[in-house]
């Protein structure tokens, strides 16, 4: 293969290669016992993204955005690969699911990409048209590509495609964070990159064309995207994939697939582990076979000790090897992977000081203090890395802790029409003039060459694997009662990731309202809104919350005072040990 072939081109040449191998099975989700599943081999594949490819290039699509709302994994991935094709760029995002986060975050998409297709399904179609609509978007195309037989696709024939004239550094696709709902940023992923970061993919774990690759996750996710779905497909490997809905309902579905289809590559974030650990029975591990599976990946948010343990043992008798239990670092402006471990190898752990660690300090453990365990987020081959002073710019000796910044190949060109943005977080430059980094927002520290990821700078809240918006939390909580002023939610990250919501209750009226029943209010609230637990919930007077002079909130500030135990609470809610570490603080 050319090393100068972009990613559509690359595909392509795996399909003349290996026309009638199986590409992906995809499950569907189960029915009186028995999955579907949906079988495209590499040839269906590289037809079914000719043929949409044609009809893209026919609508002049080349170099404009389409939007993915697809669900279903044999349209997603056939959806992403035409826009490849055609040179559009690529848009994945979620379809709206019925509540007003997800329609808010469609909406905030369509309008920062200035989408001029909507590639979606009959299902999705009337809804997502209904909603462009009603949000001004009418004149964006919305095309439900299952419900078209092949003559209706003009030009119909995959033979019309025309290959697009494409360098590496041309966009392809557009990955946006899981962050703030109204206002997206859409990370620009070139060519280049995609490739660079597929190789740093195959480097860190060892795949090849023999891997067996898949998980559960969104497809507009990094992790689902990049790793689970175009891994294989560069590596001319075999890809397994569920609904992420399946994994929700019944955790043991994902070790099921891993233990049937004998995955060797594939993972999910921290909680995941977790759920299996709490909800898979002794009865359902005996009748699994893991031993199979040679990189577990646990990333996109904080790897815990205590998980990784428990996980380990839990599934010893299904034949998991524990060493195949592998936390990696990254990130979507880095395309996906930054570090990773060495296949085989248990990562290491490095216990620290708790309190010390939430002042950015490494200290070791002091006897009857809270202590928090660090789990090694492997090497990083294929970036530049410093450990950064974030204010001064200048190197932290090593050892120390400091931001994260990495500079490479894998590295996106910036945000979607945002060059402020791009300018501070993709174009960061030492004190000693050192340029062209990218700012993570991760703190860390390398020991002994391995990257432990210590904490954050940015306000972003990672929950249950995805990025939350502390102000999308927030503007939930406010809805919850007119007694309410102020609100503020940060997270603390000790055993693992705390939310915490400060609430000003409106004074004249308190003493009259049910405290506990607006604490109880909020957390069936937030649970519902964004699929996550509440443990800690505080109400306080109005006045409490401080805010700059500009009248920004100062969550940082807040999360101090709490941790200093300096918050009045007319009431609160706060997990005990959580609150163990606020007295130790």
């Amino acid at each position: 293969m050319s090393g100068q072939a972009d990613f559509a081109e690359l595909v392509r040449q795996q399909a003349e290669a290996r026309t009638g191998q199986e590409a992906f099975a995809f499950i569907g989700e189960a029915r009186d016992g028995a999955a579907k599943v949906d079988r495209i081999s590499y040839g269906r594949l590289d037809r079914e993204a000719r043929r949409l490819g044609a009809w893209l290039q026919d609508h002049h699509a080349a170099g404009k955005r389409v939007l993915i709302l697809q669900d279903q994994g044999p349209l997603f991935i056939a959806c992403f690969l035409g826009c490849l094709y055609a040179g559009a760029v690529a848009v994945p995002a979620p379809p709206p699911g019925g509540t007003r986060r997800h329609i808010e975050r469609v909406v905030g998409i369509v309008k920062d990409s200035a989408a001029s297709f909507a590639l979606t399904d009959s299902r999705h179609a009337p809804v997502i048209s209904q909603l462009l609509a009603e949000a001004g978007y009418g004149d964006v195309v919305c095309l439900a590509t299952d419900a078209l037989p092949a003559d209706a696709i003009a030009p119909a024939d995959p033979d019309d495609w025309r290959r697009p004239d494409l360098s590496l550094d041309d966009l392809a696709f557009l990955q946006y964070t899981s962050g703030s709902t109204s206002e997206p940023k859409g990370v620009m992923i070139t060519h280049r990159n995609l490739l660079a970061n597929q190789r740093a993919i195959q480097r860190a774990m060892g795949t090849g064309a023999r891997s067996r690759i898949g998980g559960w996750l969104p497809f507009h996710h990094d992790m689902g995207l990049v790793g689970h779905l175009l891994h294989p497909l560069w590596l001319g490997a075999q890809g397994v994939i569920m609904p992420a809905m399946s994994f929700v309902r019944r955790p043991v579905r994902w070790l099921q697939m891993v233990s049937e289809y004998g995955i060797t590559t594939g993972g999910g974030p921290n909680f995941a582990y977790e759920l299996c650990v709490q909800r898979v029975t002794d009865e359902q591990v005996a009748e699994l076979d893991l031993s199979r599976w040679e990189n577990a990946v646990n990333g996109a948010e904080p790897v815990r000790a205590e998980t990784l343990c428990a996980f380990a043992e839990k599934f010893k008798p299904a034949g998991l090897d524990p060493s195949a239990l592998y936390p990696c670092y990254g990130m979507a402006e880095a395309t996906l992977l930054v570090s990773g471990g060495i296949p085989g190898s248990r990562a290491p752990q490095l216990p620290v000081d708790a309190a010390a660690l939430e002042r950015h300090r490494l200290e070791d453990p002091t006897p009857g203090r809270p202590v928090r365990t660090l789990v090694g987020s492997g090497l990083v081959r294929d970036f530049d890395l410093r450990i950064v002073d974030p204010e001064s710019g200048r190197v932290k000796m090593p050892g120390a802790i400091g931001e994260i910044w990495i500079r490479g190949d894998s590295v996106a060109q910036g945000y979607w029409n945002r060059p402020a943005e791009t300018s501070y977080a993709f174009q960061a430059v030492t004190a000693s003039g050192e340029s062209g980094f990218l700012r993570t927002g991760d703190l860390g520290v390398v020991r002994d060459g391995e990257l432990f990821v210590t904490g954050r700078l940015k306000d972003v809240m990672i929950v249950a694997g995805r990025n939350l918006y502390p102000q999308d939390v927030e503007r939930t909580v406010q809805r919850v009662s007119a007694l309410f002023s102020s609100t503020v939610v940060f997270a603390v990250d000790s055993d693992r990731e705390h939310v915490v919501v400060v609430q000003e209750v409106r004074s004249g009226r308190t003493f009259d309202a049910d405290l506990p029943g607006l604490v109880s209010q909020v957390q069936q609230k937030v649970s519902r809104e964004f699929a996550m637990p509440v443990r800690n919930v505080v109400l306080v007077r109005p006045g409490t919350v401080r805010r700059t002079t500009s009248g920004k909130l100062q969550r940082a500030a807040m999360r101090q005072l709490f941790l200093a135990d300096r918050l009045r609470p007319l009431h609160e809610v706060v997990d005990p040990d959580l609150k163990r570490l606020v007295r130790h603080g």
